[in-house]
């Protein structure tokens, strides 16, 4: 991995031109060290990311726009645009964007582990199935939580 360096990414540009189809949402890489790592996205409407742990990372989302609802730890809440979402190792969260509109926020995790490796194995599945993803997820430490039971 490079060493970070000083400068600027651009607005609507991020890192070797780079953008991944992740579970139905865009993810542009905007900064990579081996000590953080920082991507755009945008949640159409109706997408999602499955309630999941990073065991070696902490996460954190700022708003840009829209409305993300989450589950965080069991507990349900939504961030809305200038929110800071503070998602800490080994806790479990989920992220739903339920309205009509697009969500788009600046994520980044620190430190990096294998996450932006993952993000490149996942977008380059021929067609990215729930099960598949899940267990490629967890040869590249993030873990999916299972389903709750029906009618739970």
């Amino acid at each position: 991995m490079k060493p970070l360096t000083a400068g600027v990414t651009r607005a609507n540009e991020g890192i070797d031109a780079i953008s991944w189809n992740i579970l139905g949402q865009t993810y542009v890489p905007k900064m990579l060290s081996e000590h953080s790592f920082s991507w755009h996205a945008t949640f159409p409407p109706g997408t999602f990311v499955p309630p999941h742990i990073h065991p070696t990372q902490d996460e954190f989302i700022y708003m840009l726009e829209g409305r993300l609802d989450l589950v965080l730890d069991g507990q349900e809440s939504h961030a809305l645009p200038g929110d800071l979402i503070k998602l800490p190792r080994n806790v479990p969260h989920g992220l739903f964007n339920k309205s009509d509109a697009p969500v788009k926020c600046l994520f980044w995790v620190a430190p990096t582990g294998r996450l932006y490796d993952l993000f490149w194995a996942i977008h380059s599945m021929k067609e990215q199935n729930p099960a598949e993803v899940v267990a490629l997820s967890a040869r590249y430490e993030i873990d999916f939580l299972p389903p709750p039971p029906d009618g739970a």
